[in-house]
């Protein structure tokens, strides 16, 4: 399986930084697939600066097609923008905007709709982790925050343990593993055996000097990348890490 190495540019990004998109998708390599989701403002000028070498996704939706939402993007309009997947259900999201798993499952299934792949976030905090209940948090997002029938094919998950995220912390390699492990027997129980396709990608503090290390680990299908993802240098160093078999 080829895999992801997805840039969340997150709350950053002006007309200057198309640039380093070009760069990106100018030294994009053959043996993985590449995706930028800049802020929805750039999402129509850096799928032009892409010119198809990488992918462009958007960084959430909302779940109804149209309608009196002041300030909401549809799925169907970051398709139309150029966008081919969006991330749902990331923990900033969760946690500043209040959603729930049921809210991530509803946009998941919009992005289906607008013909996008969902990128499905879950993770742990910190106090979870130590109070040992990382596997129990997770599988229950899992289980709410992916609907039943989810196309294999348009389908993402991306484990980012909450903690880790721009902290410079980064969980042990068992860690991951097993938490990577656990994520694909969730996914087969509620997709069925077609779900061991669906890459799982590592997001949390992935940066050049770590990018070999964990995305050579079993079930790291990739990886979500925050700030290391806005300089093409930076980026370049992690997606060459990327598996080659």
């Amino acid at each position: 399986m080829r895999q992801l190495i997805a840039g969340n540019w997150k709350m950053n990004g002006l007309g200057a930084q198309l640039g380093e998109i070009e760069s990106i998708a100018a030294n994009a390599p053959a043996h993985a697939d590449l995706l930028i989701c800049p802020p929805a403002t750039l999402i129509a000028r850096a799928a032009e600066a892409a010119k198809g070498r990488i992918a462009i996704g958007g960084q959430d939706c909302h779940a109804e097609i149209s309608g009196a939402f002041t300030g909401d993007v549809s799925a169907e309009m970051l398709k139309d923008a150029g966008a081919r997947f969006v991330i749902v259900g990331h923990s900033e999201r969760r946690q500043y905007h209040g959603e729930s798993d049921a809210a991530v499952a509803a946009k998941a299934t919009a992005a289906w709709r607008a013909d996008l792949t969902a990128i499905i976030c879950v993770g742990e905090t910190e106090a979870e982790r130590e109070a040992g209940r990382a596997l129990d948090v997770v599988g229950v997002q899992l289980a709410g925050s992916v609907p039943s029938g989810a196309p294999i094919e348009a389908t993402v998950v991306a484990y980012e343990p909450v903690w880790a995220i721009g902290t410079g912390k980064v969980p042990t390699n068992g860690d991951i593993v097993q938490m990577h492990g656990h994520i694909r027997a969730r996914l087969v129980a509620q997709l069925g055996e077609g779900a061991r396709k669906v890459p799982i990608l590592y997001g949390g503090s992935v940066k050049p000097s770590n990018a070999a290390e964990i995305l050579a680990l079993a079930e790291v299908g990739g990886a979500l990348v925050g700030g290391a993802s806005l300089k093409a240098a930076d980026f370049g160093a992690i997606f060459s890490a990327a598996r080659k078999d």
